[in-house]
């Protein structure tokens, strides 16, 4: 289940259950309006830094945040090519699936191709970085240690919307 999170609405619970807004199907982000970042997250504590930090730097966009590979691309192959993200975001080290596997797996679908992918780690690994640069990320990111660094990073990553 997805969860999303924006300045106007938070749609969830501590257990990361998505709950059906107004008009918004399950495990869909065809009733989304306006500009959306898929972020894949699993932990937590990055989740809400993720939140608070973009709702600050820019409130205009939405963070639908889902916690495994499976379902973000379950959601992608939902969702039509006229509301797809304007940026995918995705920690390297998720359940079922790194950064770099979900990248191979977006990759295999023209319709992603303009989509820009930004993966995120506490890793600092060159070769993690070349391998997701090779698979189609448009950066990977280091995840930042205080919150100046993070609200340049948001910055950094809306670059690219």
């Amino acid at each position: 289940m997805a969860l999303i999170k924006n300045e106007k609405s938070l749609n969830y619970n501590l257990n990361h259950d998505y709950q059906v807004p107004q008009n918004q199907s399950d495990d869909s982000l065809q009733g989304l309006t306006g500009k959306y970042i898929l972020c894949g997250e699993d932990d937590k504590d990055d989740e809400d830094f993720l939140h608070e930090t973009f709702t600050n730097v820019d409130p205009s966009y939405t963070l639908v945040f889902v916690n495994n590979a499976s379902k973000l691309l379950h959601m992608l192959r939902l969702v039509p090519d006229s509301g797809l993200p304007c940026l995918i975001l995705l920690d390297y080290n998720m359940p079922e699936m790194n950064g770099a596997e979900i990248l191979g797996e977006i990759k295999q679908q023209l319709r992603y191709e303009k989509i820009p992918k930004v993966i995120w780690s506490t890793s600092g690994s060159s070769i993690f970085r070349e391998r997701c640069i090779e698979l189609g990320a448009n950066d990977y990111l280091t995840k930042p240690s205080s919150v100046n660094e993070m609200i340049a990073l948001a910055r950094h990553i809306l670059s690219f919307c």
